[in-house]
């Protein structure tokens, strides 16, 4: 094998990598040449690329030189032209080994057709993309010929390498007011035909619904709460409503329990049979069975697609959650839980900022592919110590960063006075308050859904509400408070005004 010479950063010397191959490194000096010329005659022309290019984009280093002078000069308000370039070139200790006035000259002197410059610029981010790519993958090449190097570190780090620099790569460009009211109103017009004023994916459960107006494309949604407050069956609950009643296919990162535990919870909460004969340690009679056969013909062939990978790092989940939603056309990802994934190698032992990347990085990926994006998440213990009685969380509980609690456009907290013996709140058994503590785009407030425990699964409460009186009151209260970040001053109905029991 050739031997692997590296320039001063670390980095595999390209220009040797591609001697060594007969081939020449991806480059385009004269379009680099137009594009700083173009650049030095027309001050327009250095707005607009700066949101298009960087320093790495130029491969000669006499052009990089240049174009972080420009830069230089366009962050601090500064003209650019010919001279001003030169002046902060010299005082960069750069205008020598930049090729001085006479290189200047030359650029400015010939140029291509200004009018392509975007094209041109296009041409250089390409050519960047395709140095970086043989530089990561001669990178990784040399690190397989170590039979020292951990080969899930390998594939870890190439994986995190593509994904930062596809990251570089996704630019999106401005859309005017007008367009965007057209399309705006184009969507309008297609949500008037769906029933409940249902503006995304229905979760299933109708009271909650009514005020996210369901999960939307590029959101990403925080479902918290203690140990015991039944976080998987929730989502688990809600994957089955979406995927069986509605036909939506559902992504389920399952880092804590295994598929086979899972489809049992499915199982008893879909056949409504004891848990003890699903696990397989009562007995079964032919009625069970007939009972199991009819309950679960529906649920065999609904579009769930469950992945049970451990400590799955974000750039794996990113990996897998592309290829799902472009093969099997998913439209919900749900991530049981945030604080078992694993971020960069590099953040290892910081914990917060690793939760803090990962957080980010859901957000990135539920904005990139346009699904919805539900995470799991565990408060810390102070929430079993919340003022007021209840016990009920809030936002400051969110545990390990505060990253969570800013990346997320909604956070509910899921909590069940029960669990903590409050009896003197006189709740129903399974009472289960659903607190939407965070909605970045529309009202916050609580819902209530009912917890059957023997099923493993959450239901409705609108059964329970059907035969009462008039008077009595809405099991859902809320207000509007978009861009809101906290819900300490909810409007609730008071929980003793009337017994549904």
């Amino acid at each position: 094998m050739a031997k692997t010479v590296r320039n001063k950063k670390g980095e595999v010397d390209l220009e040797v990598s591609a001697l060594e191959h007969g081939v020449k490194v991806p480059q385009a000096p004269e379009v680099e040449a137009s594009v700083l010329g173009a650049m030095m005659l027309d001050q327009d022309i250095v707005e607009e690329l700066m949101t298009v290019l960087q320093e790495e984009c130029f491969y000669k280093p006499e052009n990089r030189m240049i174009f972080k002078a420009i830069s230089q000069l366009s962050a601090a308000s500064r003209p650019v032209d010919m001279m001003t370039v030169a002046d902060r070139l010299k005082f960069n200790g750069d205008f020598d080994a930049s090729g001085g006035l006479d290189y200047l000259t030359r650029l400015t002197s010939d140029i291509g057709a200004a009018v392509h410059v975007n094209y041109y610029a296009k041409i250089l981010v390409d050519k960047f993309i395709q140095r970086e790519m043989i530089s990561i993958t001669n990178d990784s090449l040399r690190k397989s010929y170590d039979e020292s190097e951990p080969v899930d570190d390998l594939l870890n780090s190439l994986q995190q390498k593509l994904f930062d620099l596809s990251e570089k790569n996704m630019s999106r460009k401005e859309q005017t007011i007008s367009d965007i009211i057209t399309n705006k109103l184009r969507n309008l017009e297609e949500l008037q035909t769906k029933e409940g004023g249902q503006t995304g994916l229905q979760s299933g459960y109708m009271a909650l619904d009514k005020v996210t107006f369901g999960w939307h494309p590029s959101d990403l949604v925080i479902i918290a709460g203690r140990p015991g407050m039944g976080k998987t069956a929730f989502v688990l609950t809600m994957a089955r409503n979406m995927a069986v009643d509605f036909n939506i296919p559902i992504a389920f990162f399952s880092l804590e329990q295994a598929p086979t535990q899972l489809i049992e919870r499915l199982l008893v909460a879909e056949s409504g049979l004891p848990s003890e004969k699903i696990k397989g340690s009562v007995k079964m009679t032919q009625a069970d069975w007939t009972q199991l056969d009819d309950s679960i013909k529906r649920l065999v062939e609904a579009p769930i697609y469950i992945d049970d990978t451990p400590s799955l790092p974000i750039v794996d989940l990113r990996a897998k959650a592309r290829r799902l939603v472009k093969s099997s056309g998913v439209k919900l990802i749900i991530i049981d839980y945030l604080q078992l994934m694993t971020g960069s190698k590099e953040l290892k032992g910081n914990r917060e900022q690793e939760v803090a990347e990962i957080s980010r990085s859901l957000k990135a990926i539920a904005k990139e592919l346009d699904v919805p994006v539900i995470a799991l998440a565990q408060l810390s213990r102070q929430a079993e110590s919340a003022t007021g009685g209840q016990k009920k969380p809030q936002l400051t509980h969110l545990r390990e960063s505060g990253a969570i609690e800013q990346d997320a456009d909604i956070v509910l907290f899921l909590h069940r006075p029960e669990y903590y013996g409050l009896e003197d709140l006189n709740v129903e058994p399974g009472l289960t308050d659903v607190i939407i503590a965070k909605h970045r785009n529309g009202a916050t407030g609580e819902v209530q859904l009912k917890f059957i425990a023997s099923q493993m699964k959450f239901v409705d409460r609108n059964d329970f509400y059907a035969s009462m009186p008039p008077s009595a009151p809405s099991p859902i209260s809320y207000q509007s408070r978009i861009n809101s970040g906290g819900y300490d001053d909810f409007v609730t109905t008071p929980e003793d005004e009337y017994d549904p029991m």
